[in-house]
């Protein structure tokens, strides 16, 4: 065994070039499975540790997906906003421990602004019991107090005390910004890995505040400008939120509650669970991941069936080395396990070089997707999927090439000796 693996080695070493080409195609197909598996694996663990804690989301109706896309991870829009009576009528439910509003509508150089209340950095919880912890400084308590996630400090280089200027609308430039109303930095959380580390917090009074002179709240009144100094006297109760996040007393009083709401009759409303929101989502998104897999489990068959192809293409350059081993004493089997053995050190190659590509490219990358998706990516220890998918293909590369070594096994002693004219 340890002369055929040591023949092996020789004999690839040999054809260097070749060999080489197929051992890039199968780490390719290597890269690609394991690739979309550790994205689709690590993608639904974020997604998951956004939110925790939280019993209900409440906002205007509309499809549980949508809201809870909007509302927690900060994609798209809400279809309405709800009223701030119906928010204090449903937050007074004797079942109802804490409520956390959340108010969407501005950004700042492409990052959300997110008006709440303190309570949120008391409450929002995630990745089980996660709380939100300050890198420096500490929650809003001016007006114009701002605190901003990780993300937002390392990306805008932004460091306690500095001043920034909110903008109407979502888009990374923005025409209507509200710059006679400054803001300053007060807090910078601790990275959480979730939407928060993207973005800006400040009060619901402060987004009032910064809309008192706008026309709906929708653009700039003209000659009827509100000074930052004279906002601060003005009433700033919020008469609209977006959203809202409740906290029960009692699990079991969950779905009693959520069919209160959905059925609230002064104000079209619903009341999602995140978990199973969750759930429709992944749902939704399954036909995508199966479709991925596919993908990638038929650019791995190519890989396997380029090396079955290159095997039998060298056959009739090898008829003359495959007769000098017989003369020597080989055995068909011997001959049979060599292409074999060859096959499963190519295939055991291009399975080492793709995990090696794959890990080298999540920790290049997460860096990027952290910033521009806010999905985290780390180094894991490949687990029973990832073991499954190497051996399968090692098992496969194997059985591909006994197609090449059985004609090899029946190649007559004399075929690679006498020359052909």
């Amino acid at each position: 065994m340890k002369i055929l693996f040591s023949l092996s080695i020789k004999s690839l070493w040999n054809r260097r070039v070749s060999v080489g080409l197929t051992v890039f195609s199968i780490s390719i197909s290597v890269l690609l499975l394991l690739g979309v598996e550790e994205i689709r694996t690590q993608t639904r663990q974020s997604f998951t540790q956004t939110i925790s804690g939280t019993d209900l989301i409440v906002g205007a109706r509309s499809g549980p997906v949508q809201l809870l896309l909007y509302s927690v991870f900060h994609i798209g829009d809400a279809t309405n906003n709800i009223s701030w009576s119906s928010y204090q009528q449903i937050t007074k439910h004797p079942s109802v421990a804490w409520a956390v509003p959340i108010s969407l509508g501005d950004s700042h150089r492409g990052y959300r602004v997110m008006g709440t209340s303190s309570d949120y950095f008391q409450y929002y919880r995630f990745a089980g019991d996660g709380k939100l912890a300050f890198q420096s400084g500490k929650p809003f308590a001016d007006l114009y107090d701002a605190v901003i996630g990780a993300e937002v400090a390392d990306a805008l280089r932004y460091q306690l005390e500095d001043s920034i200027v909110l903008a109407h609308g979502l888009g990374r430039v923005s025409f209507t910004e509200h710059d006679d109303k400054p803001f300053r930095i007060a807090g910078i959380l601790a990275r959480t890995g979730t939407p928060v580390d993207k973005t800006v917090l400040v009060s619901l009074e402060a987004i009032e505040a910064i809309h008192i002179d706008w026309q709906h709240g929708t653009m700039p009144l003209p000659g009827q400008r509100v000074s930052a100094e004279q906002a601060r006297q003005m009433q700033l109760q919020p008469k609209t939120i977006t959203a809202f996040m409740l906290g029960l007393k009692s699990k079991i009083a969950t779905f009693q509650l959520q069919r209160a709401i959905n059925e609230y009759a002064s104000e079209s409303l619903s009341a999602i669970l995140p978990g199973v929101a969750l759930q429709q989502l992944w749902s939704m998104l399954g036909v995508v991941e199966i479709a991925l897999l596919a993908v990638s489990a038929c650019v791995a068959f190519a890989g396997l069936l380029g090396l079955s192809s290159a095997l039998l293409t060298s056959l009739n350059e090898r008829r003359r080395e495959m007769a000098i081993l017989r003369s020597v004493g080989g055995r068909p089997w011997h001959i049979f396990g060599l292409l074999i053995a060859e096959s499963a050190i190519i295939a055991l190659a291009g399975c080492g070089l793709g995990t090696l590509w794959l890990y080298t490219g999540v920790i290049l990358l997460s860096p990027v997707l952290q910033s521009t998706w806010g999905l985290t990516l780390t180094v894991t220890i490949p687990g029973w999927f990832e073991c499954l998918v190497l051996a399968a293909i090692v098992s496969a590369a194997m059985l591909i090439a006994a197609i090449p070594a059985w004609l090899a096994y029946r190649q007559a002693l004399n075929d690679g000796m006498m020359p052909r004219l």
